[in-house]
């Protein structure tokens, strides 16, 4: 049996990491039955949200878990898709990762409004006198992350900007389609469903978002995602 480690349900989401959401949505898709616990960063194999333990094999990184599963239950979650369409699945996965996720997560982490009544939370399972000093480690420690990777170089209305060419390009390659890729949800959905759930729950209130909500095929989209993978969710009444 695999156990997925992951966030838990928190901010109007039934699980609050986008990295969890994508790995949980592709056990789905790929059949496979499995239970689910909730982990801390620091318990996982390469220190982050989500890892898997797989009779005894942990392991850790979205991307990783999904090539385990394809190969060793020789699952194919991007069945049906050719080579070229395989190779935009990727880039267009790569995008939303490495670049759109960036953008939504500075509106939790960066957002004051937002960090307390967020992440300041991930906290909470230490004593209450050592709580402060955790939720400022936590904020540095992020703000090194995004440092390092460029976008802390740039303006809070610089990042809005880069996301909003993110939502511009996921809207066109969406398009009238109901998947990303056509008529049926591949491995590309589950990160993309992940990202723009994180960022249309009105749990975080951002221009971002407010950007968002004007996109009526994503939103279209995240709902009937919502519908297929986590039908017991409410998400009608979050949103």
């Amino acid at each position: 049996m695999i156990t997925l480690y992951g966030a838990g349900p928190n901010f109007g989401l039934p699980e609050a990491s986008p990295f969890v959401t994508k790995t949980e949505v592709q056990l789905v898709m790929a059949g496979l039955a499995y239970r689910k616990e909730r982990a801390r960063p620091i318990q996982s194999p390469k220190g982050q949200l989500p890892f898997i333990d797989d009779d005894g094999e942990r392991i850790a990184d979205s991307t990783f878990i999904r090539a385990h599963i394809e190969r060793k239950y020789r699952v194919d979650l991007d069945e049906g898709l050719g080579s070229r369409e395989r190779a935009e699945a990727w880039a267009i996965e790569r995008m939303i990762e490495n670049h759109f996720g960036f953008a939504v997560a500075y509106t939790r982490f960066f957002v004051p409004e937002n960090f307390a009544k967020g992440p300041a939370h991930f906290v909470d399972y230490a004593p209450e006198d050592q709580r402060q000093k955790l939720r400022e480690e936590l904020l540095a420690n992020v703000t090194a992350n995004f440092r390092a990777a460029g976008v802390l170089r740039h303006k809070a209305e610089e990042i809005e900007w880069l996301g909003i060419r993110s939502l511009k390009a996921l809207s066109q390659l969406l398009a009238a389609k109901p998947f990303l890729m056509g008529e049926h949800a591949t491995a590309v959905d589950a990160i993309g469903f992940g990202a723009l759930a994180g960022l249309l729950t009105p749990y975080f209130e951002s221009s971002l978002r407010r950007h968002a909500m004007r996109y009526v095929n994503l939103v279209a989209y995240v709902d009937r995602m919502m519908n297929a993978f986590y039908p017991e969710f409410d998400w009608a009444d979050a949103a």
